[in-house]
């Protein structure tokens, strides 16, 4: 019995366990339908919600999409100003203008939008494209052009034009602006036309010009595309001039409204130069006249191979003026047609092309290098003073040449006993090597390096050569010879500018430099650039002697008697130099003056390379140059006549040419005679023609004294001077023989010289 009760009560409690199960999972089951159904409720809901807002409210909200997804709207560049660069009174020579690029999002254009009737269309697309043609002048074609080609349909930024103005562009967004008075008036059509005008942005940009186009373009330099430049004062202070992008980020609100966050640009700060582009003027001016007269302009040659001139304040190193003769618009500097026929052009290669750009836009003043010639005479002498080798009582006997150990050198004439300044003033050759070799070697090379030649003088502008000097180990006697009067090395013009400038102020080197300020965007100044004193080449009594030496070279008899401008006292130095290789007749021909004389305010320096002559070797086109900058910088700076006996009005003015250089009085040796020339100068620094004849140690068919007696070959004459006095037997020179400062005779020939040069540069 037992037994059975609890096999009845066990089984009892599983019955009830197995129901108690059941209760629960029926309980479960219609949860989990419960939910169900919910779920399928709500998911009924919102899928009729949706279609309601797609019904009503689906183009905002696909334009919200649309707009999120096109960053040009949301999330924009400012671009940065470049920095203005002014002559030092403030003349633009440089600027940044904004312009801007008209954007076409072909894919916002084309959008289809959805009516209430169920229907779509392009409700953009001709709104816009009518606004582009009346409003902005774009071809209608080329806007359906890149609308329909399937490789721009859905593109998102086409420019569509460039270089449009502020005015235009405030033009457009007027046209777009229902909320302008302009448009108070339109009829509702109207305004939604407009309202439909989609797609389109402005891109703002920068474009770099020049006002003055090529006026000091070797110096400005430019840029490639607005802020990268390698050339001149743009690409020197290239860092300076650039500035910062900003940038403009957008969000959309919950209201389809934008929100904007902005980073300004910073802009970038002005360069304000030591130019000034009056003087800069007058040279233009100047070199403009020179062309006039000598260049070939049919067959596009210019009236040298390269002319440079170089304008400086000798107390500062300021450079008030630097021009070449190759003049480009730095607007466009890739233009050839200039210097190039169209023949050439075409038949340039791509590196043919770069060559000539290059060579166009580098700075001829700083960037080659030739030798000097006798306008390096001035730097000997100080050279001479400072070292102590010469003094007061100096002087040195001139008879023709000097014998330096197997070498003959000539002079260009026979001064005979002559003091210093003499030495200057008559370009004596003979002198100077006397000079050099009191110096000697090691003295010589010593100052060539205090006066900064062989290195670069470290002018704020890209591209400086430094020239090619000899050595220690390359000097010998013979090279000291040749170097005393600025032959067997190299140096550029701004190297010579600076050196002469340190010689006449009293013996203080300054760096050479085209800029003097740096002012921020709003003009207050950020940096000074003050004149920089490197060294101490000399001392005030030696430039004192120097400046008498140049000053005598002005002086009536002097080789740069024509340059002077009357009533003021002034000094120079002329200078000939023949090009390697010797014998060529290709010359290099310089002058370089200051004034006042006691006390200098400016220096100008001047180079012809190879004038397009028959017969090069007249300073006369270097001098021509010079002469007619003088006579309008010498007013403009307030620099009055300061010699007695003449006033202001009595001081020439007007251009001169090299022809008429050619007709005024040279001389020849101290107190005449006096040749007068009627044709082109086919001889040195100091001496003349009539028609082809040569005077000086050159070859002569004739030539005609003063005293109105005629000489020939090696014949010698006795004539009266102007003043009353006998003036000296004169050796005219005979056929065998040649000039220029860098004639050899009896035992080194034009030749061995190029060669000696070539083997030890």
């Amino acid at each position: 019995m037992s037994r059975r009760k609890k096999s009845g009560a066990s089984a009892e409690k599983k019955r009830e366990r197995r129901m108690r199960q059941r209760r629960i999972g029926l309980r479960t089951s219609k949860k989990l339908v419960g939910l169900f159904l919910l779920v399928v409720l709500c998911l009924a809901g919102l899928a009729l919600r949706i279609t309601y807002i797609n019904a009503s409210q689906g183009e905002r909200y696909e334009r919200i999409v649309q707009t999120q997804a096109q960053q040009q709207y949301t999330s924009t560049t400012i671009p940065y100003r470049r920095g203005d660069i002014t002559d030092r009174n403030g003349t633009i020579l440089a600027s940044s203008e904004k312009e801007y690029n008209v954007i076409l999002d072909c894919k916002v254009v084309n959008t289809e939008v959805s009516g209430l009737d169920g229907t779509t269309s392009q409700t953009y697309l001709e709104p816009t494209v009518k606004a582009l043609v009346n409003e902005l002048g774009i071809d209608e074609a080329s806007i359906r052009k890149l609308l329909t080609d399937d490789s721009t349909k859905n593109s998102q930024y086409q420019i569509l034009k460039s270089g449009l103005s502020i005015t235009d562009k405030q033009k457009f967004e007027k046209y777009t602006d229902l909320t302008s008075k302009e448009n108070a008036n339109l009829t509702d059509a109207e305004k939604e036309e407009r309202q439909n005008v989609r797609g389109v942005w402005f891109e703002e940009k920068y474009v770099r010009t020049y006002p003055l186009k090529s006026l000091a373009c070797d110096t400005i330099g430019f840029t490639y595309d607005g802020t990268t430049a390698d050339w001149g004062i743009e690409g020197y202070y290239s860092n300076i001039l650039n500035g910062v992008d900003g940038r403009q980020y957008g969000y959309y609100t919950d209201n389809a409204d934008v929100e904007q966050s902005t980073i300004a640009a910073k802009d970038g700060d002005n360069v304000v130069s030591t130019i000034d582009v009056n003087v800069q003027q007058i040279i233009r001016d100047a070199l403009q006249q020179y062309e006039n007269e000598m260049a070939d302009n049919d067959q596009k040659n210019n009236g040298a191979k390269n002319v440079g001139v170089v304008v400086m304040d000798p107390n500062t190193g300021e450079v008030l003026g630097m021009d070449s003769d190759r003049w480009y618009d730095l607007n466009n500097p890739r233009d050839l047609t200039p210097f190039y026929t169209k023949e050439e052009i075409k038949k340039m290669s791509n590196n043919d092309m770069m060559d000539a750009l290059s060579s166009l836009w580098q700075n001829f003043t700083i960037s080659n290098a030739y030798e000097p010639g006798s306008v390096y005479k001035p730097i000997t002498v100080a050279e001479g003073y400072t070292t102590g080798v010469l003094n007061d009582n100096s002087t040195f006997f001139c008879d023709g040449g000097e014998q330096v150990a197997d070498k003959y050198i000539a002079c260009e004439g026979t001064h005979g006993q002559i003091t210093v300044a003499e030495a200057v003033k008559y370009s004596c050759n003979d002198a100077l090597m006397q000079i050099g070799a009191l110096i000697g070697e090691k003295n010589f090379l010593k100052y060539d390096n205090i006066f900064n030649f062989g290195m670069k003088t470290g002018i704020d502008l890209p591209g400086e050569s430094s020239g090619l000097l000899f050595d220690a180990d390359t000097m010998g006697p013979v090279e000291l010879a040749t170097s005393s009067f600025g032959q067997g090395f190299t140096v550029t013009m701004i190297q010579e500018a600076a050196a002469i400038s340190a010689a006449i102020n009293g013996g203080y080197y300054y760096k050479p430099h085209v800029v003097k300020q740096i002012t921020d965007e709003n003009g207050a100044v950020v940096q000074t650039i003050n004149p920089v004193l490197e060294r101490r080449t000399n001392t005030e009594e030696v430039s004192k002697k120097v400046r008498e030496a140049m000053g005598a070279v002005m002086e009536y008899g002097g080789t740069g008697y024509v340059t002077k401008i009357p009533g003021y006292s002034m000094g120079g130095k002329t200078g000939t130099a023949e090009k390697l290789p010797r014998g060529n007749n290709k010359y290099s021909l310089s002058f370089i003056g200051f004034a006042p004389l006691d006390d200098p305010k400016v220096v100008v320096y001047v180079t012809v390379d190879e004038p397009n002559a028959d017969n090069q070797e007249s300073s006369c086109y270097a001098e021509s140059i010079a002469r007619n900058i003088f006579t309008e910088l010498l007013p403009y700076m307030n620099i009055f006549p300061d010699e007695e006996g003449y006033t202001a009005s009595d001081v020439e003015t007007g251009f001169v040419t090299s022809a008429q250089m050619i007709g005024k009085e040279y001389s020849i040796g101290e107190n005449g005679p006096i040749y007068t020339a009627t044709g082109k100068l086919s001889s040195g620094d100091d001496t003349s023609s009539d028609g082809d004849a040569s005077s000086g140690n050159n070859s002569a068919d004739s030539a005609t004294t003063e005293a109105g007696e005629t000489v020939t070959g090696n014949d010698t004459t006795v004539g009266t001077a102007q003043d009353g006095t006998d003036l000296p037997t004169v050796d005219i020179g005979s056929e065998d023989t040649e000039s220029g400062n860098d004639y050899f005779t009896d035992g080194v020939s034009n030749e061995d010289l190029s060669n000696y040069l070539s083997d030890n540069p």
